[in-house]
């Protein structure tokens, strides 16, 4: 209980400092829908699980991956122009810190460009629904290489689909503060930068996984196996390592590893 009202002071207080978005046309979020919805007492009773099917997850390049969702609905995070192989995306996110993680003239076919900044100033702030997927976004700052911050110049992007939070932490270069973590809420799954220098050193970006918890942590966005084998040797311990055969997985509800999990794709 303590938690629980920690985690609803620390979300309201972050909301003084975030734009507010109607809420008419999207579904509210699971991954924190105990601030979103009215508190009630629910009678407990035993339910058996349903299958609501499963999330494709295929590593593409870079901090690009193409997610499928039981529903058909196909996204492209970090888009720069390069979804693989296939009709382009309904959905691309977008984040600048880095002509890699961007394009300035995306397939015109894709239905929806979300991007991770505001060019007019400010936070950028999506709140999506598209079939059985919401998709919305926690902005967080960015750095130049003469250090000059940029203020809301990244978005960790959210995907609530089958039942999973699924996380993608951009080009995150500070860790997230109480009140941006309270926005995520819960992630079961979360794609993470561990180069340890373009983007949040190491020894920060484990502890930040670390407080996350998520059930299944994707690296990518690192440069050789002598950064990532640091970085897997910082999160073993708290995490089972695992390496996938293929850049092709399926996540579901059912299938997140009951111990947390890094699970290293081919080519990422």
């Amino acid at each position: 209980m303590t938690r629980l009202l920690c985690s609803v002071t620390m979300f309201v207080a972050a909301l003084s400092s975030f734009v507010v978005v109607p809420m008419t046309a999207v579904r509210a979020s699971n991954c924190f829908a105990y601030v979103e919805q009215r508190p009630m007492a629910v009678p407990a009773s035993y339910t058996q699980v349903q299958s609501v099917g499963a999330v494709e997850v295929t590593y593409v390049t870079h901090s690009t991956f193409h997610l499928r969702t039981p529903a058909g609905v196909t996204i492209a995070t970090d888009y720069a122009g390069y979804a693989g192989p296939g009709p382009a995306p309904t959905v691309v996110t977008m984040n600048h810190a880095h002509e890699t993680h961007f394009t300035s003239f995306p397939d015109p076919e894709i239905e929806h460009v979300l991007k991770g900044w505001n060019p007019e100033g400010g936070p950028a702030v999506h709140k999506l629904t598209v079939d059985d997927v919401l998709i919305r976004n926690v902005s967080t700052d960015i750095r130049s290489w003469g250090g000059t911050v940029e203020p809301y110049g990244n978005s960790i992007f959210i995907f609530e689909v089958a039942d999973l939070c699924i996380g993608h932490l951009g080009h995150l270069h500070h860790k997230p503060t109480a009140e941006q973590l309270a926005l995520i809420g819960r992630l079961d799954v979360v794609f993470a930068p561990v180069d340890g220098s373009q983007t949040l050193d190491l020894p920060s970006m484990i502890e930040v996984l670390k407080d996350l918890r998520a059930s299944l942590v994707i690296p990518m966005h690192y440069f050789g196996r002598d950064t990532l084998n640091i970085f897997l040797a910082g999160m073993a311990g708290d995490f089972d390592i695992r390496a996938a055969r293929s850049p092709t997985i399926e996540v579901s509800l059912r299938s997140l590893p009951q111990q947390p999990t890094v699970l290293v794709l081919p080519g990422s």
